[in-house]
């Protein structure tokens, strides 16, 4: 048996997880300090903006395209194992458009969509009214459609790649702390092998390492390359906080057969049903001193703005507002999948910043080559 060991449980660890539990004759043991779900993916909305993303060639249209073609067989797959219904809107996102945008970008994007299998369409205000006559703004000259892009529950979702995973024979572990790693450096080679984690609860071996810890991966992945006698290589992730906030309203608003997601601005208003929408999310950097302070105004403002594009908010009870960090890797492109620099056998995937829950299926895919 090949053993893996997998940090980390968020949406990238489980989806990992859950992909190599496919895969005969893998010892898979999945470690988290927290239960599944928490940190940056319990706080994600989960909008996977794929064919509506301005992405059209190289890595990170690959990731877009492969991530959303897995998710039409990964969400009725998983329900198949699981029992569990995983909230999925297939109804598609709408982009709003104002005056000023260049409309030259989007034609020639719904036909480069166009030849790579995937359909975009581009509204005027009229047709936008007709199909959303919720939203009510005279900045809004139109749309941009996607009706192959989706939402997706994130904690749900989650929840059903561990249980999957585990029913699949996956070992899963939390209120783990890793407290150091061992590794050997073979001779006549320059990368070493990390054979042992170190926790609070015993030594674990390992012939593969992967390191999908989110903000949490820079103190582990740096504490392998301080060990390598060689490496002058170091990584950073750093948070970055987004709030959101969950509205009810006493009846529906809009068309109750067509429900997509609708974005503007940066702000996205998400229908989750029965009359409820989550709303999101800021973007707060760190400040000098390295930290995240959650700044409500930037919260208010958000529910402003999306009040803006559809009146009928304003009259929404909130229900909850939360929050979470973001992984974003400093000094390199989001996300980080692949070799972890002096090792042979140890893996990162991290690092998503703004797109953990779209790319999570074809990170692990990535992953899962690597290994296999």
């Amino acid at each position: 048996m090949t053993n893996i060991v997998i940090i980390g449980c968020g949406i990238i660890g489980a989806a990992i997880a859950y992909q190599l539990s496919k895969i005969k004759d893998l010892k898979i043991t999945v470690i988290d300090t927290n239960p599944p779900a928490q940190g940056s993916t319990g706080a994600a909305l989960g909008v996977l903006m794929g064919a509506i993303s301005h992405k059209v060639k190289g890595r990170a249209w690959q990731l877009r395209e492969a991530s959303m073609r897995r998710y039409e067989t990964l969400i009725p797959e998983l329900e198949d194992i699981t029992g569990q219904k995983i909230p999925f809107n297939r109804q598609g996102i709408l982009m709003l458009r104002f005056p000023g945008e260049d409309l030259a970008s989007w034609e020639k994007l719904v036909q480069i969509r166009k030849s790579q299998g995937w359909d975009l369409e581009i509204w005027d205000r009229d047709k936008l009214q007709s199909q959303c006559p919720q939203l009510d703004n005279d900045q809004i000259i139109g749309a941009i459609y996607s009706p192959g892009d989706r939402q997706v529950n994130p904690t749900i979702l989650t929840q059903a790649l561990v249980a999957a995973a585990k029913n699949n024979g996956v070992t899963l572990k939390f209120g783990i702390n890793v407290e150091g790693f061992q590794s050997i450096l073979p001779n006549n080679t320059n990368l070493q092998i990390c054979h042992k984690i170190n926790t609070n609860e015993g030594k674990l071996e390992a012939d593969w390492l992967v390191i999908a810890a989110g903000i949490g991966s820079t103190k582990l992945a740096n504490l392998l390359l301080s060990s390598h006698p060689n490496s002058t290589e170091s990584i950073t992730i750093k948070p970055v906080l987004g709030q959101a906030l969950q509205l009810q309203l006493v009846s529906g608003i809009g068309n109750p057969d067509f429900q997509p997601v609708i974005t503007g601005n940066d702000v996205h208003i998400v229908p989750i049903g029965e009359n409820n929408y989550w709303v999101g999310a800021t973007v707060e950097f760190p400040n000098e001193l390295g930290e995240v302070i959650a700044e409500p105004i930037l919260l208010e403002k958000v529910r402003q703005d999306a009040i803006a594009f559809c009146p009928a908010l304003a009259s929404a009870t909130i229900v909850r507002t939360w929050l979470g960090k973001r992984p974003r890797p400093e000094g390199r492109s989001a996300p980080v999948i692949g070799i972890l620099p002096g090792y042979s056998n140890v893996l990162l995937a991290t690092g998503h910043y703004r797109n953990g829950v779209l790319l999570a299926p074809a990170t692990a895919e990535a992953i899962r080559d690597v290994i296999v």
